[in-house]
């Protein structure tokens, strides 16, 4: 059984910055590729970042590209997305997901994502 537990959302006002962070439990989180998603109020749950197990590759939405960074610490079982340059539409609960396989790349879908943590909350205000 796996637990993520992210952290580090908030209100920020447009053009700030925010660090989430998700921490993980478990001997094997550092065999498997982790993701961001977020959910906008009234919008269905959308892939925001990806990084290998390896941390040596990394993929994101469109949307965020030079925006956000994400990473991992696999000595501390922790993955990061660093949000920089903020806007309102990045208003959402984010979510952080672990790979359903191990030695795993980057995957976009949900369904290739076997644990999820409980969100975190950011707002971005104009």
């Amino acid at each position: 059984q796996v637990q993520l537990v992210e952290s580090g959302g908030g209100l920020v006002q447009a053009g700030g910055s925010l660090r989430l962070s998700c921490a993980a439990s478990g001997r094997t989180f550092s065999l498997y590729g982790m993701g961001w998603f977020r959910q906008a109020p009234g919008k269905e749950r959308e892939f925001v970042a990806a990084i290998t197990w390896t941390g040596g590759s990394t993929f994101y939405v469109d949307s965020v590209k030079g925006r956000f960074t994400i990473s991992r610490d696999n000595a501390k079982n922790t993955v990061y997305l660093q949000m920089n340059s903020l806007k309102p539409e990045d208003t959402a609960v984010y979510y952080c997901a672990k790979a359903r396989v191990p030695y795993s790349g980057i995957y976009y879908p949900e369904s290739l994502y076997d644990y999820w943590g409980q969100g975190t909350q950011v707002t971005v205000s104009s």
